[in-house]
């Protein structure tokens, strides 16, 4: 397993929380460059709050315990998911190389079946059915074409957004019943993934934090993680780990109940996602079973340097 410091994980500067106050800290459109897609970014500002949930909470998991009080940085954050139009810009950019040179950008391997299972793909439908791995690794596309450095959200991250300031079992309060009007989930939609942003955003502006698909985190999965965070931490995560199972996902999908998506609720990775992948050894890519996952993209507020990122990529991809 590769250990990997917190400065160089979250990249960020004790002065955000000054800066996030700065006009330059505000929504705003990426175009991706040599295409005609672009995605929304929304301010996150910086500020504590506690993650996980209490133990008298309905449907509450021991991994989601005890709770912690934790101080985040400002960043940014996708107003949707990474829409399937975005990635395909990724998938089809003849100037990727197929080697896995540390200074190129490796091309995802063909999708040896479609893996949008037929609920649709241009036009605003979430990109799904990816790992972990390729999540990052379009990132790192991402930045090769913008300059911009994007990235995963870490856990706690995630939680921080999703809640947009509440303690409620969900960022709307905790009627279930409310659900409809902000997420797509096995009861609301028609077994699929849905078109990003159709429904009312949470507080800070964010669509499908919850449903739709469930989204990609940085972190290695681990059960007991809150027991290992310090009261009043700031910006905790999970060291960087190549190994491929467990990691961290996020939000519910269409495919689980609406009392499945609590704002504390953890997912993890499995195998079996991947059990129908006919190829030895089985593909870094692309996951057989895994038609409801997508991701979200962050960006820290302050930019890092080159030679930080480069290295953020090198040890989460094995470079």
């Amino acid at each position: 397993m590769i250990r990997f410091s917190c400065f160089a994980f979250l990249l960020y500067s004790t002065a955000i929380f000054a800066q996030s106050n700065s006009t330059d800290f505000k929504p705003y459109l990426q175009p991706i460059t040599g295409s005609s897609q672009n995605f929304k970014m929304v301010p996150i500002p910086a500020g504590s709050f506690i993650i996980g949930s209490s133990a008298t909470e309905l449907k509450r998991n021991a991994d989601e315990g005890p709770q912690k009080k934790i101080f985040l940085s400002a960043f940014w954050m996708g107003e949707t998911e990474v829409t399937r139009d975005a990635f395909d810009v990724f998938l089809k950019d003849d100037q990727t190389s197929q080697n896995s040179d540390v200074d190129a950008i490796t091309r995802p391997s063909p999708q040896y079946v479609d893996l949008t299972w037929g609920m649709g793909k241009e036009g605003g439908y979430p990109a799904n059915s990816m790992s972990q791995r390729a999540a990052i690794m379009y990132c790192r596309w991402l930045y090769k074409r913008t300059g911009i450095f994007y990235r995963l959200p870490t856990e706690a991250e995630w939680e921080y957004a999703c809640r947009a300031g509440t303690t409620t079992k969900y960022f709307f309060g905790d009627d279930v019943k409310m659900l409809k009007e902000y997420a797509w989930d096995r009861e609301s939609g028609d077994d699929k993934y849905e078109k990003v942003a159709q429904k009312k955003p949470n507080p800070w502006g964010l669509y499908d934090i919850l449903g739709n698909v469930l989204e990609w985190t940085l972190d290695h999965y681990e059960p007991n993680r809150y027991e290992t965070i310090a009261d009043n931490a700031k910006d905790p995560m999970v060291e960087a780990n190549l190994s491929k199972y467990p990691k961290a996902l996020r939000g519910g999908s269409f495919m689980e109940s609406g009392t499945d998506f609590r704002s504390a609720k953890r997912f993890k990775s499995d195998p079996s996602w991947n059990r129908r992948d006919p190829q030895i050894p089985k593909s870094k890519w692309w996951l057989t079973e895994a038609k409801n996952v997508g991701f979200r993209l962050v960006r820290p507020f302050e930019q890092p340097s080159a030679e930080t990122i480069n290295l953020f990529f090198q040890k989460y991809l094995g470079l």
